[in-house]
C-alpha cells in the first residue's frame, strides 16, 4: 500500500529545495526525496577527502569530441540542500541578453505572451533575496588586494560580488566541505530545515528514486528504494523533478515518457558554463585558502561580444584538488615540479573563470541503463576559452607573479537538458515547467534553464523554483483538489 502526499519532489538543491520549502510553509502536504545523506553544520568540518565522500557526486566527467578533446570534470553535491550545500553562494541575477538568448533557444514567452524576462521573474528574485539574506560582499583579503590593481590596468576592474551569506561567515575558505558556521545560506538551513524541524516537510534521505510513475498520460507518483534497501511506492497529486541537470533526464529517461518530438529532447542542450582556475605564484604568502572564496568579480567581458567569460577572485582549491589538477602547457605536473609548487600553496593566489558555452552537450543512458555525458565546443566557443585562459594569466602577471599554472576545464554550473519553452519541439517543459506530454509532472531545477547563464546559476534556479512552488500553490488545473 502506497502513500499519498500532495506533492513529492525529487531532490534538495537550488531547485528542489526551494519548491519543497515554500510549498510546505503554504500548507501543502509534500514529501522531499534526497538521494544523498542528511548533514548539518555540525557535521562539516575542513576535511577534504570526507567532504569530497559525504558530500559530493563522484566526479564525473563530460568528454569533449569522444575525448580527442580532453574533459570537463563535473562537480556537484549530494546531499540534503543538494550543490547549495557545498558552493559559494554567489547571487546573481540573469542579464536581459541572457532572456533573449532563452527565447531564441525555445521561443520561452512569459505571463504576457511578450519573451520571458525580468518582468516574469524579478518579483521572484526579490522574494529568494529576502530569504537569503543577500548582500554584498566588500570584506576583501589580501590576495584580492594583491590582483586588484592588475585588473584595472587592464581594463576590467573588479566588483564587489553579491552572496548568500550573513555575518557569520569566517572567511574561513571550507564552503566546499559545507559551511561549519551556518553562514552560507544553502536550502538546507533557509528552506528546509524550518519547515521540517516544525512537521511541515517530510524528508527522507538516502532515497534513490528510481522512476516517476506515468498512469494514462499522468504523473501520479514515483517509486524509491530507501535507505534499508527496501523499495517504495509514493502517490502524489504532482510530481516535481529537481533532481539536478546531470540526474533529472536519466529519471526521466528511465521514467518510460511518450514519444515525442518534446521527450527526446530528455538530456540534450546540456550547457557547460566551462570554468577553470588560473593560479599565480607570489614572493610572499597570500594565504588563499583562509578567505571567503568569491568577494569579488570582473564583469567586464561577460557578454559574448565581449569574450563571453567572467573572472571571479580570489579562490584556490585544498591541498589534494589543488595538487591533483594542476597544469602548465606541457600538460598535468608530475614530480619534482609538483612537489615544489604545492610546497607553494600558502604563495598562490587563483582566479576562477566561467566562459559561455552554447548547450552543445548531452546526457545519455545506454541499453543497461549505464550513464555517459558529451561535449562539443565550436571554434567561438574555444575561443572564449582561450581567451579566458589568456586574460587570467595576463592578469596574475602583471599583478607580479613569478609562475602561472591552472587547471583543465571543470563546471559546477551544468544547465539545460530540460529546457522550458513555449514551443513542444523546441522544449522539454512549457513555461509553467509542466511536460508537455505527462500532467501533473513538473521538473524543477537547472536543467529547464534554456540557454547556458553569463553568470552563476543558483539564484535564477531557485528563483525559477519559486514561481514554479506559486504555481503548483496556485493549482490552476486542479491536480491538487
Amino acid at each position: 500500500m502506497s502513500e499519498r502526499f500532495d506533492v513529492v519532489v525529487v531532490g534538495s538543491g537550488a531547485g528542489g529545495g526551494v519548491v519543497a520549502g515554500e510549498l510546505a510553509d503554504r500548507g501543502r502536504r509534500v514529501l522531499l526525496l534526497e538521494l544523498g545523506p542528511h548533514r548539518t553544520a555540525a557535521d562539516f568540518t575542513r576535511w577534504e577527502a570526507k567532504a569530497a565522500h559525504d558530500l559530493w557526486w563522484p566526479i564525473r566527467f563530460a568528454l569533449i569530441d569522444g575525448g580527442a578533446g580532453g574533459a570537463v570534470a563535473l562537480i556537484a553535491g549530494r546531499c540534503v540542500g543538494g550543490s547549495t550545500t557545498i558552493n559559494t553562494k554567489v547571487a546573481l541575477r540573469a542579464h536581459e541578453k541572457d532572456y533573449a538568448k532563452w527565447h531564441e533557444a525555445s521561443g520561452l514567452a512569459g505571463g504576457s505572451g511578450e519573451p520571458f524576462g525580468s518582468a516574469d521573474l524579478d518579483a521572484h528574485y526579490d522574494r529568494v533575496e529576502r530569504r537569503l539574506g543577500v548582500r554584498e560582499r566588500t570584506d576583501w583579503r589580501k590576495s584580492v588586494r594583491t590582483v586588484e590593481p592588475a585588473f584595472r590596468t587592464l581594463g576590467a576592474p573588479l566588483e564587489a560580488v553579491r552572496s548568500y551569506t550573513d555575518a557569520n561567515c569566517m572567511s574561513c575558505g571550507s564552503c566546499l566541505q559545507g559551511c561549519p558556521t551556518n553562514a552560507g545560506k544553502s536550502t538546507l538551513n533557509t528552506y528546509i530545515h524550518d519547515a521540517w524541524a516544525a512537521g511541515r516537510l517530510e524528508v527522507r534521505a538516502n532515497a534513490y528514486v528510481q522512476r516517476v510513475v506515468v498512469e494514462h498520460g499522468e504523473a501520479t507518483g514515483v517509486e524509491y528504494v530507501d535507505e534499508e534497501g527496501t523499495r517504495r511506492r509514493v502517490d502524489a497529486g504532482v510530481v516535481v523533478v529537481a533532481a539536478g541537470t546531470l540526474n533529472t533526464p536519466q529519471l526521466l529517461l528511465r521514467s518510460a515518457l511518450p514519444d515525442s518530438p518534446s521527450s527526446r529532447l530528455v538530456g540534450r542542450n546540456l550547457g557547460f558554463h566551462p570554468a577553470r582556475l588560473v593560479y599565480g605564484l607570489f614572493d610572499e604568502p597570500q594565504d588563499n585558502h583562509m578567505v571567503y572564496p568569491i568577494t569579488a568579480h570582473a564583469m567586464a567581458h561577460q557578454h559574448d561580444e565581449d569574450g563571453g567569460f567572467v573572472v571571479e577572485a580570489t579562490t584556490i582549491q585544498d591541498p589534494i584538488g589543488f595538487a591533483t589538477t594542476l597544469e602548465d602547457e606541457n600538460g598535468p605536473l608530475y614530480g619534482h615540479a609538483l612537489v615544489e609548487a604545492v610546497r607553494a600553496f600558502r604563495r598562490w593566489v587563483g582566479l576562477l573563470v566561467m566562459v559561455n558555452d552554447d548547450n552543445n552537450g548531452s546526457v545519455q543512458l545506454d541499453e543497461n541503463g549505464a550513464e555517459s555525458y558529451t561535449a562539443a565546443f565550436t571554434p567561438p566557443e574555444q575561443e572564449r576559452i582561450g581567451g579566458a585562459l589568456d586574460f587570467a594569466r595576463d592578469v596574475l602577471r602583471e599583478a607580479g607573479a613569478s609562475t602561472v599554472r591552472w587547471t583543465g576545464l571543470l563546471t559546477t554550473h551544468v544547465q539545460g537538458t530540460c529546457r522550458m519553452g513555449s514551443d513542444p519541439e523546441r522544449s522539454v517543459v512549457d513555461a509553467d515547467a509542466q511536460s508537455w506530454d505527462v500532467r501533473r509532472l513538473y521538473v524543477g531545477d537547472g536543467s529547464v534553464v534554456p540557454r547556458t547563464l553569463s553568470v552563476n546559476p543558483s539564484l535564477t534556479i531557485m528563483a525559477l523554483a519559486d514561481r514554479l512552488a506559486a504555481h503548483i500553490d496556485a493549482d490552476p488545473n486542479a491536480y491538487l483538489s
